[in-house]
């Protein structure tokens, strides 16, 4: 198996300039509930993370560890980002 991303994936990667991992704000509900009907899944619960790349909302994690990430965008990278970011702050809270 190669170590080599599909050139696909690495094209969408290297073009990305900015990667902001965030609090949601109320000015993210119409994209936060695009997001929601795009996937076709329930919103995650309390409150939650946004991930935006190049200025668009693309992903979403809920404090119960749930994520969302735009279905016809490559996100694995940022939804695992997302991820990385809410296990830290899950860790902070309970110290």
């Amino acid at each position: 198996m190669s170590s080599r991303l599909p050139r696909s994936f690495a094209s969408a990667i290297a073009g990305r300039d900015e990667i902001v991992i965030r609090r949601e704000l109320p000015v993210d509900d119409a994209s936060i509930r695009d997001l929601v009907d795009l996937t076709g899944r329930s919103l995650p619960a309390g409150r939650l993370l946004v991930a935006e790349v190049d200025g668009d909302l693309v992903a979403v994690a809920g404090e119960d560890g749930m994520t969302l990430g735009d279905p016809f965008r490559v996100t694995l990278d940022v939804v695992e980002l997302l991820r990385l970011r809410a296990g830290q702050l899950r860790a902070v809270a309970t110290i």
